[in-house]
């Protein structure tokens, strides 16, 4: 087993957090140069399929520690580079928001920030402080004061007012805030994408602390503040496709409410749970006429 050559046009993989893209932009990169191919791969990695690179980037084969190590040094990568791939591998195929979340903090490590716009630290923040979102809606009403202080205390639960202002100039900098003509500040359209792989792990954090609070306000929220309540129901696959899409209707129609509001005053959390209560048993075979 050989290491390839860097070229100088192969895409940096401190730059990726999807190791199957980064397989594709380095094979688009060096599939321009001759001798280089699939089976040219393979025989580098020492696999003994020709087309096992392949099965890879379309996402039909994953990869071992040992096999990421193979694949690392048939891509030529080493030291730092090739603990980022094998650091890559392991959080897209780890199966638990814990895991996810330790290799990702061990991703950052690796990956130089200053060439990273995708994975800028304030782009990181708008769904791992569940506060953000609830600050940037609080800004739509009419009581609202743009007043740290003030601030931190009216959320629930509270927060410091270092951590309120850092807020403010977070959503700002994310432009999902911005100041209208008359010095208020105002809701922007969202322009940041951080990408699938951070979506689906702050996503992740986020609705884990809003069950967290909504956990707590069962206890801390009078009950004429609030609506907790919950449906066991046994359904087919047609039945929990219709359930999801009436869960789906229903989110639009809220929204649409919260637009036509005149005069909003304080900000509510509305979670959404569906989630099986019991393991899916196997179809059974249709019996021979």
């Amino acid at each position: 087993m050989t290491s390839a050559p860097s070229l100088a046009v192969d895409p940096d993989v401190l730059l990726f957090l999807d190791y199957r893209a980064y397989l594709r932009a380095l094979y688009e990169a060096r599939k321009k140069h001759r001798g280089f191919s699939f089976r040219a791969f393979s025989r580098r990695a020492g696999l003994t399929s020709p087309n096992y690179l392949k099965l890879v980037i379309d996402g039909e084969r994953n990869l071992s520690r040992a096999m990421a190590l193979r694949f690392a040094h048939a891509c030529g990568l080493s030291g730092a580079r090739e603990r980022h791939f094998t650091t890559l591998v392991a959080f897209n195929q780890a199966r638990t928001l814990d895991e996810r979340n330790q290799l990702y903090a061990r991703l950052r490590r690796h990956r130089r920030a200053q060439d990273a716009r995708r994975l800028g630290r304030a782009q990181d923040l708008y769904h791992s402080r569940w506060y953000l979102p609830a600050i940037r809606e609080f800004v739509t009403s009419d009581d609202f004061r743009e007043d740290p202080k003030w601030i931190a205390r009216q959320l629930w639960p509270s927060i410091t007012t270092r951590e309120a202002a850092e807020a403010l100039a977070q959503l700002a900098e994310l432009g999902l805030l911005t100041r209208g003509e008359d010095g208020k500040l105002a809701q922007s359209e969202p322009t940041v994408s951080t990408g699938p792989e951070l979506r689906s792990l702050h996503l992740g954090n986020f609705h884990r602390t809003m069950i967290d609070h909504a956990k707590g306000a069962i206890d801390a929220v009078p009950a004429l503040e609030r609506d907790i309540s919950s449906l066991t129901l046994c359904l087919g696959a047609s039945g929990l496709a219709r359930v999801k899409q009436a869960i789906q209707r229903f989110r639009r129609e809220l929204l649409d409410l919260a637009e036509m509001e005149d005069a909003p005053r304080q900000v509510v959390q509305v979670n959404f749970q569906l989630f099986p209560l019991t393991r899916l048993a196997p179809e059974p075979e249709a019996r021979p006429t």
